[in-house]
């Protein structure tokens, strides 16, 4: 459908930076975070408050909330673990929190060293300190789209995994392909199900790019009725779990193909790729954002200079085919 808005969130400096060997200063995150508030985003995931031991790279996630300024529309949400992480986020003044769990169970002791249902004690105990507050509760399905040991995931499996959420209060799920296993028939019948029942939740879909599917699975998303999107800048991002992961789907590679479709995102694309191209400066190595090195659809070059004989001057390849 054309003109359709489609909110999209940003998860690169959460998902992104806790995966990079290169501390980010923290100085720099506040400026990033700055940067993107003005760019459109419905929602930022800014950082996460698990244990510095385990993910050092966020270990300035107090630092780094209280540092940024907040734009007005835009929700700044948080990945929270435990109790212990939810009381340092709402001392922070977070708009929403991010829990995670599996969907697959041996993903989730692999990932997070316990049983999924040790996991759902665990987030519901967080879910009731958070429900007294005004702060918001999303939480995150991982594997919802298939699991690197387990392969296929029951779809029956995965709504009732939001039932039980549902049933606790909260107010969004994002269903994660967490590996990039999803295939778009797949994602079509998984979102169409997941909305027909779970109406009154915010649903939100988190694709990563490992198999070069992101965007294909996204538009199987999008007919199935989803209009929020989680996505990182350049591409940022992966799971430790996933051999040769690449990331999650690109954000100037998703808005680029929306707005050619002619989907509102409110996103500014120019100011997108000038951010992602700050990128290997702070971490140190390229991104995989292809975008950013090829440029959009609409950036025309000029015609190289011919010889006599018509052809190009200079030649690196015979032809285009």
């Amino acid at each position: 459908m054309k003109d359709k808005r489609v909110y999209i969130q940003e998860v690169a400096t959460r998902d992104g930076f806790q995966n990079e060997a290169q501390f980010v200063d923290t100085d720099a995150k506040i400026a990033l975070v700055d940067r993107l508030s003005a760019c459109g985003y419905a929602k930022i995931e800014v950082t996460s408050f698990t244990s510095p031991k385990a993910i050092p790279a966020l270990r300035d996630a107090e630092a780094v909330m209280h540092g940024i300024k907040r734009h007005e529309g835009v929700t700044y949400t948080v990945l929270v673990p435990n109790i212990r992480g939810a009381e340092r986020a709402l001392s922070c003044g977070v708009d929403e929190v991010n829990l995670v769990m599996s969907v697959s169970e041996s993903h989730n002791r692999t990932n997070l060293r316990m049983s999924r249902e040790q996991s759902f004690s665990q987030l519901r105990d967080v879910i009731g300190v958070v429900k007294q507050t005004k702060v918001a509760i999303n939480v995150s399905l991982s594997t919802a789209m298939g699991c690197p040991m387990e392969g296929d995931i029951d779809q029956t499996e995965v709504l009732r995994w939001m039932e039980r959420f549902a049933a606790e209060g909260v107010h969004g799920v994002t269903l994660c392909d967490t590996t990039g296993m999803a295939f778009p028939s797949q994602v079509c019948a998984l979102c169409s199900d997941a909305l027909a029942q779970f109406p009154e939740l915010e649903l939100t879909l988190h694709f990563h790019n490992t198999r070069g599917m992101a965007l294909a699975n996204t538009l199987a998303a999008l007919g199935a009725g989803i209009d929020r999107f989680d996505a990182s800048l350049g591409g940022l991002g992966g799971c430790p779990y996933a051999p040769g992961a690449t990331g999650n789907v690109c954000t100037e590679e998703l808005v680029h193909m929306l707005e050619l479709d002619g989907y509102d995102t409110e996103v500014n694309l120019a100011e997108l790729l000038s951010a992602s191209g700050s990128l290997p400066r702070l971490i140190g190595h390229d991104v995989p954002s292809q975008l950013l090195k090829a440029g959009r659809r609409s950036d025309l070059h000029t015609m190289p200079c011919l010889s006599n004989d018509g052809l190009p001057e200079q030649r690196a390849f015979a032809t285009g085919v």
